[in-house]
C-alpha cells in the first residue's frame, strides 16, 4: 500500500531554489568573460591605476625634497625633510601672491562651469525638444566644434578681447571657457533619452510655460549630466595654460598654471618649492572629484541606453 506525502511550502522553495545565486550586477555566464579575459583585464586596470598614481606620488615625495636631494636621492622615496623651506620659498617668490592664484582658478574654473553648463544645458535640451529652422546646421557646427582645436581659436579671441577692452580682465578667461561643444552634445544627447516629450506635453496643457518647465522640471531631470559638464569645463578652464598666458598681464589675475609657470622659467628655480606648489595647485580638483564622482559616473552614461 502506497503512501503520498504533501510537499509543504518551505519544502518546495527549497527544491526550486537554484544551487548558486547570482549577483544582479553580474553578466550572464552566457556573456560573462573567461578567465583570460578576467587576467587581462586586471593586469589593465593595475597598469591604468600605477600610470595615474605613480605622477601623484612622485610630487608628494619631490616637494619635500631640495634640488640637491632631487638629483642626488632615489626619486620614489624620501629624503632630509625640506617641506617647510620649500613652502617659504614658495611664498617668498610668489610674493605672497600662492593662494590668490589658486583663488583665481577657482573662481574662473567656478563661474565658467556655471554658466557653461547652463547655457550648454539649454541649447542641448533646446536642439533635443524643439524643431526649429537650421536644427541641423547648429548641430553639423556643434560637432564641427568638437573637432576645434582650442589652441586654434587663442590668438583671434585675444585680438576681439583687445579691441572689447576686455583684455587682462577675469571675463577673458570666463567667457571662452564657458564655451563647450561637448556640454551642448552631451546635454543634447541626455535631453533626448530621459526628458519624455510626454511631460512636456502635461506641463504645457496644465499651463506652464516654457520657462517654469525647464526651470522646474527639465533641470531635475538632466541634473547628472550637468554635473558631467560642470567637471568637464571646471577641469579645461583649471588646466587651461594658453589662454591666460595670451589674456593675462596683470599677477593678481594669474590663475596657478600660469603663476608656476613663471616659477619654472625663473633662473635656477626651486624645483621642491615648485612641486609643492603643484601638489597644493591640485587638492581643489581632487576634492572635487571625489564629491562628485558618482554624479559624474551617471552622467557619462547619459545616452548609452535608448528605449
Amino acid at each position: 500500500m502506497s503512501t503520498t506525502r504533501l510537499i509543504t511550502a518551505p519544502e518546495r522553495a527549497k527544491k526550486a531554489r537554484p544551487s548558486k545565486v547570482s549577483h544582479p550586477d553580474m553578466p550572464p555566464r552566457s556573456i560573462a568573460p573567461g578567465p583570460v579575459a578576467k587576467t587581462f583585464g586586471i593586469i589593465a586596470l593595475v597598469v591604468a591605476t600605477l600610470y595615474f598614481l605613480v605622477p601623484v606620488y612622485w610630487v608628494i615625495v619631490a616637494s619635500t625634497k631640495s634640488n640637491s636631494d632631487l638629483t642626488r636621492t632615489f626619486g620614489f622615496w624620501f629624503a632630509e625633510w625640506n617641506l617647510d623651506a620649500n613652502y617659504d620659498s614658495l611664498m617668498n617668490w610668489t610674493q605672497g601672491l600662492f593662494w590668490r592664484w589658486v583663488g583665481n582658478s577657482i573662481l574662473y574654473s567656478t563661474t565658467a562651469g556655471i554658466i557653461g553648463t547652463l547655457f550648454a544645458i539649454m541649447a542641448g535640451y533646446a536642439i533635443a525638444k524643439f524643431v526649429f529652422p537650421g536644427k541641423k546646421l547648429a548641430v553639423g557646427i556643434i560637432m564641427a566644434g568638437l573637432l576645434l582645436p582650442v589652441a586654434l581659436l587663442t590668438v583671434p579671441l585675444y585680438m576681439e578681447f583687445q579691441a572689447l577692452g576686455l583684455a587682462n580682465t577675469m571675463w577673458a578667461i570666463i567667457i571662452p571657457s564657458a564655451v563647450s561643444p561637448f556640454g551642448v552634445f552631451l546635454g543634447m544627447v541626455y535631453a533626448e533619452t530621459s526628458v519624455p516629450t510626454e511631460l512636456l506635453e502635461a506641463a504645457r496643457i496644465d499651463g506652464a510655460s516654457e520657462a517654469r518647465i525647464f526651470f522646474t522640471i527639465v533641470l531635475r531631470l538632466l541634473s547628472p549630466a550637468m554635473v558631467t559638464i560642470f567637471l568637464f569645463i571646471f577641469v579645461a578652464t583649471w588646466n587651461n595654460f594658453l589662454l591666460p598666458l595670451m589674456m593675462i598681464s596683470s599677477a593678481e589675475l594669474k590663475p596657478v598654471t600660469l603663476g608656476l609657470y613663471g616659477m619654472m622659467s625663473y633662473f635656477a628655480p626651486q624645483k621642491g618649492a615648485v612641486m609643492l606648489g603643484a601638489l597644493l595647485g591640485v587638492i581643489p580638483l581632487i576634492i572635487l572629484f571625489f564629491s562628485l564622482q558618482r554624479y559624474w559616473r551617471s552622467g557619462l552614461a547619459a545616452g548609452a541606453v535608448k528605449g
